[in-house]
């Protein structure tokens, strides 16, 4: 499988064509189809994934009625849940799968993520059930992404954008606006700083979040190809617009423009911080917008003050303003050796089917299916996303999933050295030249 990166122009106008205009979507239920009278086993799926009832409750609350109705609907299966937060699942995923104990259904990232444990024979193929117009109901081009020498793998559940939320309260009080070019994102950065309210929450314990900043320098730097260039190795991860990206972040880092100890702090312990109004801006997926408009667990007066820009243009730079950094997020998946793999597929097959429309209307996701939202009241903020992604000019996956794991985790280590000043933007930049050579040979 090739690890390019790809555009998502033509899937994410089909996206916003199908929610705007509204293509209905898919409605199943699960019908029994035994013979009557005929005695059904009784099964348990084990079901890991990581929406967690604190940070992700709408997601969460979503799943479960799911799985209610599944059981309501089987009443011989019994659907066990294992719920962990981003990073420990991820780390869990890789545990377990090198002894061959995957959950019987779970979630996984596409592309570069994905590729070991297909290769490892971790994953069963789902192209069974694609069947019978499922695949139909999914945004053009998306279970593609979880495709692997032509069998589908996982099917998706979310598209993502990132764009960069910031608090409207708090730039009102400093006369601030919304910058379009990075050299006015800077003199906010900056005038923040003078009136020490701290510009960006970060929690780059994770390391993914500190790439979202390298991703979106480089492009705005060296244009929509350079970095998946880099990666996919028809170009050098030592050219000159990925180095002055590595400077611009340390520049950032040196005008104290992310929250004190942001190397130390989680993700959500970054998040917090603009939470709590503690900071300006945060830089992260859109599927922080329930945060942002739907959970009522977080005051309403904070949820209106939130809005969003793209990430700016910088001058002289070869990316536009309507390019972004995301793409498909999670997918489900089935495990090759779950003693109960037919029964775990029909889950999946009703999980996804029911998942799009009360993504949508609740959670605030935007979803890899197609759904009929015509006659949905949707926030203004999650209108705004999907109006950006009809006008997106280029998609650049996750750098970490485009990268085969080896070479993801130098990325990772890379970026929080990079950011807490323990490496030079040069030698950053030959480290990744490094670990791609090696892992291309």
């Amino acid at each position: 499988m090739s690890k390019k990166g790809f555009s998502l122009v033509l899937i994410l106008t089909m996206l916003v064509f199908s929610v705007l205009t509204g293509c209905t979507g898919n409605n199943a239920e699960e019908v029994d189809n035994s013979s009557e009278g005929a005695k059904i086993e009784d099964v348990t799926i084990k079901f890991m994934y990581l929406w967690p009832e604190g940070s992700s409750r709408q997601q969460n609350m979503i799943v479960n009625e799911i799985i209610d109705a599944y059981q309501l609907a089987n009443p011989h299966v019994k659907i066990v849940q294992e719920v962990l937060e981003n990073e420990q699942y991820k780390t869990k995923l890789q545990v377990i799968s090198a002894s061959n104990e995957l959950p019987d259904v779970g979630l996984t990232w596409p592309a570069g993520f994905m590729e070991p444990y297909v290769k490892g024979n971790r994953f069963t193929p789902l192209d069974d059930i694609l069947t019978g117009g499922l695949k139909d109901s999914f945004v053009p081009g998306t279970t593609e992404a979880y495709a692997i020498n032509g069998k589908t793998y996982a099917l998706p559940l979310e598209l993502n954008i990132v764009p960069l939320y910031y608090n409207k309260a708090i730039f009102a009080k400093y006369n601030l606006e919304a910058p379009k070019t990075y050299e006015d994102f800077l003199k906010v950065v900056d005038t923040l700083v003078k009136n020490n309210v701290v510009p960006i929450a970060l929690g780059n314990r994770d390391r993914w979040t500190g790439s979202l900043w390298y991703m979106y320098l480089a492009d705005r730097l060296g244009g929509p190809e350079v970095l998946t260039n880099a990666i996919n190795r028809t170009g050098s991860f030592e050219d000159e617009s990925l180095i002055k990206a590595a400077e611009e972040v340390q520049k950032l880092v040196n005008m104290n423009g992310f929250v004190r100890g942001f190397n130390g702090l989680s993700n959500d312990e970054g998040k917090a911080e603009f939470l709590n109004e503690n900071a300006a801006m945060y830089l992260m997926g859109s599927w922080e917008l329930p945060n942002f408009t739907t959970n009522d667990e977080i005051p309403q007066e904070f949820r209106d003050n939130v809005g969003y820009f793209k990430f700016p243009t910088i001058t002289g730079g070869k990316g536009d303003i309507d390019s972004w950094v995301g793409g498909p997020g999670v997918g489900l998946f089935v495990a090759e050796n779950s003693p109960v793999k037919e029964e775990a597929k029909k889950f999946v097959k009703f999980f996804v089917e029911s998942w799009g429309q009360q993504a949508v209307s609740r959670a605030g996701v935007t979803p890899a299916t197609a759904v009929d939202t015509s006659k949905l009241q949707l926030p203004q903020l999650y209108i705004d996303v999907l109006n950006d992604l009809g006008r997106a000019s280029n998609m650049t996956l996750f750098a970490d999933v485009q990268m085969s794991a080896a070479v993801a985790q130098t990325h990772l280590d890379m970026i929080q050295s990079l950011f807490g000043n323990q490496v030079t933007p040069e030698d950053y930049a030959k480290k990744h030249e490094e670990a791609l050579k090696a892992d291309s040979k």
